[in-house]
C-alpha cells in the first residue's frame, strides 16, 4: 500500500503533527495527556480516525453498548484540534442556516426535530460531566445574542419566538436600556437575547475527561498516528498509518475541519475549515468589571455576520474569539492578534489597559450546504463519517459522535435531512479558502449596514 500525500487547504502548520497552541485551555490542564503513536500492525472491531470530540464519544458509544474492541488514532493528540481550541460554549447549534432558512428548505417537523437534537446534544455533555464528575469549569446558564445595530433586535426577537414555538426553547428579550442591569454592557450593544439552553464549560478539560473515560473503558488511543491510506471491501477496512497497518470490520472518519482530502478522496473538499482566532486576559478585578458594566458570565456573541463571540472566565478572565483569517504563518498570526485587541477595545473600553495573556487559532468546519453530515462514506464500504459543525461543536459534535457509532453498527437512527444530507464539494479544490476572500467582504459590508 502506498500512501497518499495529503492535500490540505491550508498551510502545514496549521495541522498536526506540531506544538501544543499557548492556549489558556493548555496551560489550565498543566500538561494535555499525549499518546504513543503506533508501534505495530493492529486488528479491531472498529477503528476511529480523530481523537475530538467526536471520536471519543463515538469510542465510548461502543464500548458501552456494542462491547465492540476499539482503537482511536489522531495525527496529532487528543484535543490537539478544534477540541481543544474553541471558545468553550456548548450550545445550540451544528448547521450555519438560520431557523428559517431551515424551515423553507427542510419544512417545520424537520426543523423542529433538528432543534430536539441540539438541545438532546447539550443534555449528553450535561450528563457525562454529571456521570464522571467531572466540573470542567462548567458554569453559566443560556447563551446571549446581542444586537449590534438597532435595526437588528427586533428580527432577533421574531427568531427567537420561532425557536420557542418550534422547539419548546424559551428566551429571554433584554432592551437595549436594560443591558447594564443584566451586566453585560457595552456601547456598541443595541438589546440582547437570551436563549435558556446550553452553559460554559474549560473544552479542554472537557476533552481530557473524555479520553480519560475512553481509556478506563478499554480503547487504545494513539497519538502522532496519521492516516495515510484506506482500503475497503465486504469483509472490512485497510488503514496505513505510518510503517504499520490496521484491520477493522469497521471505521469511523471523525476528523471535521482537519481532515486530509486525499484519504478519502470520496470527502475531499467537501468542507472549508475557517480559521477562528481567540484571545483571553488577564484577570479582571471587580473594580474592572464593574467599569465596563460586564459582571455576567453568560455565553455572549453579537449579530454580525463576521461575528464576535466572547465570555467573563470563572477567574475573572475575558475571552473573545473572532474569524476572518485566510492564512496560518507568523505575520498573519500578528495581524489576527492585532484585529481581535482593537475590536476587543472598541467594544469593551473600559478594559483598553487590561493585558492580553493568551492568543491562539485553529479552525470550525463549514459545509456547502451549511448543514452537517452524518453517515457513511460513498464509495467505501464499512466506513462512515461525521463533520460539519459551523463552529458550535462542543455539543453537537459530542451527540454526533454517537449517533455515526451507532450507524457503524447498523443501527437504525432516525436523523433529519439536516444531517444525512452529503455535501456538496466546494469549488476551486484545495484552493477553495480563497472563496472566503470575497465572503468577508460581503458579510464586513453586511455587517456595517446593519443586514
Amino acid at each position: 500500500m502506498t500512501p497518499l500525500t495529503p492535500i490540505r487547504p491550508y498551510e502545514d502548520a496549521a495541522y498536526p503533527p506540531g506544538p501544543w497552541p499557548s492556549s489558556f485551555w493548555c496551560a489550565s490542564v498543566g500538561k494535555a495527556v499525549e499518546c504513543a503513536p503506533l508501534s505495530s500492525d493492529l486488528e479491531v472491531d472498529v477503528l476511529i480516525v480523530g481523537a475530538g470530540y467526536t471520536g471519543l464519544n463515538a469510542a465510548l458509544e461502543l464500548r458501552e453498548n456494542s462491547g465492540q474492541s476499539v482503537a482511536l488514532i489522531d495525527a496529532g493528540n487528543p484535543a490537539w484540534g478544534a477540541s481543544g481550541r474553541n471558545g468553550g460554549f456548548c450550545c445550540l447549534g451544528g448547521s450555519a442556516l438560520s431557523v428559517a432558512g431551515q424551515i423553507k428548505r427542510f419544512g417545520l417537523e424537520e426543523t423542529r426535530r433538528y432543534l430536539g437534537l441540539q438541545h438532546r446534544a447539550i443534555d449528553q455533555v450535561a450528563r457525562f460531566l454529571d456521570e464522571s464528575g467531572q466540573a470542567a469549569d462548567r458554569h453559566s446558564d443560556g447563551e446571549l445574542l446581542l444586537a449590534h445595530k438597532a435595526s437588528i433586535y427586533k428580527g432577533m426577537l421574531d427568531n427567537a419566538n420561532v425557536i420557542r414555538n418550534l422547539g419548546g426553547i424559551d428566551f429571554q428579550a433584554i432592551p437595549k436600556k436594560e443591558l447594564a442591569a443584566h451586566g453585560v454592557n457595552g456601547p456598541g450593544f443595541h438589546g440582547g437575547v437570551i436563549t435558556k439552553a446550553g452553559f460554559a464549560l474549560n473544552p479542554m478539560k472537557y476533552a481530557q475527561s473524555l479520553l480519560a473515560a475512553v481509556q478506563k473503558a478499554g480503547v487504545r488511543v494513539f497519538g502522532n498516528t496519521e492516516m495515510q491510506g484506506i482500503w475497503s471491501d465486504a469483509s472490512g477496512v485497510r488503514v496505513a498509518a505510518g510503517a504499520y497497518q490496521i484491520r477493522a470490520k469497521k471505521l469511523i472518519l471523525a476528523t471535521n475541519g482537519y481532515a486530509n482530502d486525499s484519504v478519502p478522496k470520496t470527502l475531499g473538499g467537501r468542507q472549508l475549515p475557517v480559521i477562528s482566532a481567540i484571545m483571553v486576559t488577564r484577570p479582571l478585578s471587580e473594580a474592572e468589571l464593574a467599569a465596563q458594566g460586564w459582571t455576567s458570565d453568560l455565553m455572549a456573541y453579537d449579530s454580525r455576520h463576521l461575528l464576535h463571540y466572547f465570555r467573563k472566565l470563572p477567574d475573572g478572565r475575558f475571552l473573545i474569539g473572532q474569524r476572518g483569517a485566510l492564512f496560518v504563518n507568523p505575520v498573519a498570526e500578528e495581524r489576527a492578534r492585532k484585529k481581535v485587541r482593537r475590536d476587543f477595545e472598541a467594544m469593551f473600553p473600559g478594559w483598553r489597559h487590561v493585558e492580553t495573556d493568551y492568543f491562539w487559532s485553529g479552525f470550525v468546519s463549514l459545509t456547502r450546504d451549511l448543514t452537517q453530515y452524518i453517515g457513511p462514506v460513498p464509495g467505501l464500504e464499512n466506513c462512515f463519517a461525521a463533520f460539519g459543525y459551523h463552529g458550535n461543536g462542543v455539543a453537537m459534535a459530542s451527540l454526533s459522535g454517537r449517533l455515526v457509532a451507532q450507524l457503524s453498527q447498523g443501527e437504525v437512527v432516525d436523523l433529519p435531512p439536516q444531517m444525512t444530507r452529503l455535501p456538496r464539494r466546494f469549488p476551486l479544490g484545495r484552493h477553495r479558502r480563497f472563496l472566503l476572500q470575497a465572503a468577508f467582504a460581503k458579510y464586513w459590508l453586511q455587517d456595517r449596514l446593519g443586514h
